[in-house]
Formats: structure tokens, C-alpha cells, sequence
């Protein structure tokens, strides 16, 4: 295949929205959330058992993150285990219109 074959598309920095989902912007700031868990568990060191240990967290629910498998959470738990993982936790919410005019949530 040449390049030339290839059309690039610049998308909104959403990919749920790119994809049509109606549930964009919810299932966006999840995976914002779950990546910051991800990251706070890689940056100590901890593993799922670890992490359930120390927040009271299932380690199941850890794996879950850790798998993406993010629909049997809502933005809430997520925040709440991120904050029991990261005491100096400070969550902010930016809402702003698109360009289109549709209203957007971003953390």
C-alpha cells in the first residue's frame, strides 16, 4: 500500500465521539479517570491484590481498569478509587462549547 492510498482524518480528541457513541463524553472522562489509576498504580509499583489492600477496593475491580473493561463503573467510583490510590488528588471539570456549538466535558 502506498500512502497515497490513506486519507487523514483529524479527529475531535474524543474517540468515542468520532465513533458516534451517545455516551461520548461519559465514556471519555471514564477512561481519563481509569488511565490516572493506571498510572498511579504503575508509578507505586502496586499490584491489583496491593491496591485492594491499601483503598478496600475489590482487586477485581482493579483488573477490570487495568482491562478497559470500564462499564461497570460510573465516573464517581473511579474517582473515588483514584482518590483513595492519590490523597493529593484534585479533580476539575472544564466545560466549554464546540466549535459546533454542542456542549463538551472534559477532566
Amino acid at each position: 500500500m502506498s500512502e497515497s492510498e490513506f486519507e487523514l482524518v483529524e479527529g475531535s480528541g474524543n474517540v468515542f465521539r468520532d465513533l458516534g457513541d451517545s455516551d461520548a463524553d461519559l465514556k471519555q472522562a471514564k477512561a481519563v479517570v481509569a488511565a490516572r489509576i493506571i498510572r498511579v498504580l504503575d508509578d507505586r509499583g502496586l499490584s491489583v491484590r496491593k491496591a485492594a489492600a491499601l483503598t478496600r477496593f475489590a482487586a477485581a475491580d482493579f483488573s477490570r481498569i487495568r482491562n478497559a473493561d470500564l462499564g461497570r463503573f460510573t465516573l464517581d467510583r473511579l474517582i473515588k478509587m483514584l482518590a483513595a490510590l492519590d490523597s493529593n488528588l484534585r479533580v476539575t471539570v472544564h466545560v466549554d462549547a464546540r466549535p459546533d456549538s454542542q456542549a463538551t466535558a472534559a477532566i
